[in-house]
């Protein structure tokens, strides 16, 4: 992991653990041949990510928790 990267990534996601799941995630889609949205000269998904994030080029967000679907009651009886 490039050091660089990583200090240009927390000037814009300042929050480590929300830092570390972005990056993490956009890693693994590299890593499975999502193609990289800029030219980084190292090969490790990691640090490719990282630039995206320093770059302004990757946006997360939070989405509201999902309720578990309720089962419906049933009033018949199975035999």
């Amino acid at each position: 992991m490039n050091n660089e990267y990583l200090s240009r990534a927390r000037k814009v996601i300042t929050d480590p653990q929300v830092l570390t799941v972005v990056a993490s995630r956009r890693a693994k889609q590299l890593a499975l041949g999502g193609r990289p949205m800029i030219k980084c000269d190292s090969k490790n998904v990691l640090d490719v990510a990282l630039l995206e994030i320093a770059e302004g080029l990757l946006s997360y967000e939070f989405g509201a928790a999902e309720e578990p679907a309720k089962e419906e009651s049933s009033t018949e009886a199975t035999l």
